[in-house]
């Protein structure tokens, strides 16, 4: 464990009853009935196994409309006709304890590995959820056009859409795994998750036996082109590209930073592997700012602008410093469970500049070939201040592949 940092513990005034005992999860299990449901049931508190709820940040959203007498408090959904529209694992990564943390490896399929508890009136709630859907972007009929992008009428139609499974996932926290990856004691990463909430959950320092958390924070879509079993078949090559929202540049196309650009560049390249014989993906995580934020964003952008040395490369990361405290938050440490959900154990395209990524990457077993920058054509000429000081910040960026050396070596810090 590194050094733990100083904590100030808050005197609880109160504590949640416990005279019961729910049944224990154990992280980790390959049979899915001796790894337990996760329970976060409001309706039978005695059934509940986990803190927090379902939902992520949109319970607040749910309780504001059970508040205002437009949504049933007791209200269970009927998961009729919602299974996956595609079998997703299971893959080994699912069942070591150490590889997926942050999300549930059975969330998808509780319908049926769960059913008899289901029947019997436990309720147990999806955290991943697969469909089919086509993607139509502009950019990509901006590619057929130019030549870069054929139709083959199955990944990408006449009409420029992509046709994709896609994976929506809400977090799913196992604090014993994310105080390790974090190199934290859990009781420390307790106190201070119940102390940054302003006691919101108290369960954190008052149950040490409930060992899952649902974060009230955004989860991830995963956008897979082609067959999702060739994810995790090291001999059919996979483009990848893990993606931070930026609501203001991948919706409305402000031009400051290069996040669009290169969102729309990595479905092009996964449109191409796919055409290949191989299979792409696209992973959008909500993180928006570098997990900071949009106000805190926009307070950045304008104080770089308001400098009277002008908006340059030097200040770029010490602006959000000033006004946040730290320059990023998005703690790419996490990042990589998704990609063992999906059994992938190798990258063949990295479509990321980002040192963050790609150390969490290699970290935790999966091997990286090449690493793809952004085509200089794709920078925006405002954004060039962000390349820039990305650049200087230790970015790599040649897009060579790294030797068996280099698969293991530490980068430099960099931040997107």
């Amino acid at each position: 464990m590194k050094d733990q940092p100083s904590v100030k513990y808050i005197k609880l005034t109160s504590h949640p009853r416990s005279d019961f005992q729910p049944e224990p999860i154990h992280w980790g299990e390959r049979d899915p009935k001796k790894r337990g449901p996760i329970i976060a049931t409001l309706t039978d508190p005695k059934k509940r196994n986990a803190i927090g709820t379902h939902s992520g940040s949109y319970a607040v959203y749910r309780a504001l409309a059970v508040a205002a007498g437009v949504l049933r408090a007791d209200h269970r959904p009927d998961l009729t006709d919602t299974t996956p529209w595609y079998d997703i694992g299971p893959h080994p990564q699912w069942f070591d304890p150490c590889k997926i943390v942050s999300i549930d490896p059975f969330g998808g399929v509780i319908g049926d590995v769960f059913a008899g508890d289901l029947k019997a009136g436990v309720d147990i709630r999806p955290t991943i959820a697969v469909t089919k859907a086509h993607l139509k972007m502009p950019e990509i009929e901006q590619a057929i056009l130019a030549g870069r992008l054929t139709p083959d009428g199955k990944v990408l139609t006449e009409q420029g859409t992509c046709v994709v499974t896609k994976v929506a996932v809400e977090p799913a926290w196992y604090l014993p795994g994310v105080a390790e990856r974090f190199q934290l004691d859990e009781s420390t990463l307790r106190h201070i998750l119940f102390e940054q909430t302003a006691g919101m959950f108290p369960e954190l320092v008052t149950r040490s036996d409930l060992k899952v958390f649902l974060p009230p924070v955004g989860g991830l879509t995963a956008y897979i082109f082609g067959d999702a079993s060739r994810l995790s078949d090291p001999t059919s090559k996979l483009t990848t590209r893990v993606h931070d929202e930026c609501n203001g540049s991948d919706v409305f196309g402000s031009d400051i930073c290069t996040c669009r650009p290169y969102l729309l560049h990595g479905v092009e390249e996964c449109v191409r592997s796919t055409q290949e014989g191989g299979a792409g993906i696209i992973v959008y995580f909500r993180k928006e700012g570098r997990a900071l934020g949009e106000v805190t964003k926009f307070l950045v952008y304008n104080a770089r602008k308001r400098q009277e040395s002008g908006d340059t490369a030097k200040d770029y990361f010490s602006r959000t410093e000033c006004i946040a405290g730290v320059q990023d938050i998005r703690f790419q440490r996490l990042m990589p469970d998704i990609l063992h959900w999906l059994g992938i154990t190798k990258i063949d395209r990295l479509i990321s500049m980002s040192d963050m990524k790609y150390n969490a990457l290699v970290a935790s077993g999966i091997k990286i070939k090449e690493r793809v920058p952004i085509p200089d054509e794709l920078v925006p000429p405002d954004a060039r201040v962000e390349i820039d000081a990305k650049m200087a910040a230790g970015y790599y960026s040649d897009g060579a592949a790294p030797n068996d050396d280099e698969l293991t070596k530490p980068k430099g810090r960099t931040y997107s």
